[in-house]
């Protein structure tokens, strides 16, 4: 009997286990099409998997929020289901977005309806440097035509 992980993508989050400084770059309004202010602000955060390795939660805490994100691979699918919840949003869950990794880069998409605008969302991970990876999240008021970046967390792993 063999022990080897299946490489089918279920791996493709292990770089995220551990401790992390987050440094946030943010619109300030991510709902307002229009708004061109940028903030930034650190964070913490920590992960740790769940389900056997098929899935993992983690948690990022700032000054101002404190979010939980869960993730969980489907090995059917070969694909990546995303949640995100945060005490901005009480009572609030996200839907999911859901996607996959290819050479280093993690796409994952879904639409939603925010600030009366319908959207596509799109998180992307970049995983070249697995001590130090960056997670970007999109949108497209244009059917995925165009995408604007509004929010940017570059993580270093903490000791």
């Amino acid at each position: 009997m063999s022990s080897a992980v299946p490489v089918d993508g279920r791996s493709d989050f292990d770089f995220i286990f551990g401790g992390w400084q987050v440094r946030n770059r943010k619109l300030v309004d991510v709902t307002d099409p229009a708004c061109e202010e940028w903030i930034e602000f650190d964070a913490t955060a920590s992960a740790e998997p769940i389900l056997g390795g098929l899935g993992h939660v983690d948690r990022i805490f700032t000054d101002s929020f404190e979010g939980f994100t869960l993730r969980q691979f489907d090995p059917e699918a070969k694909v990546w289901r995303i949640w995100w919840a945060s005490s901005g949003r009480p009572g609030h869950l996200d839907p999911y977005v859901e996607g996959s990794f290819t050479d280093g880069v993690g796409r994952f998409f879904c639409d939603d309806v925010l600030g009366g605008h319908e959207v596509k969302v799109r998180f992307q991970w970049t995983t070249h440097n697995p001590e130090a990876p960056r997670w970007e999240q999109a949108f497209s008021y244009d059917d995925g035509t165009t995408w604007r970046t509004n929010w940017i967390m570059d993580l270093v792993r903490t000791a």
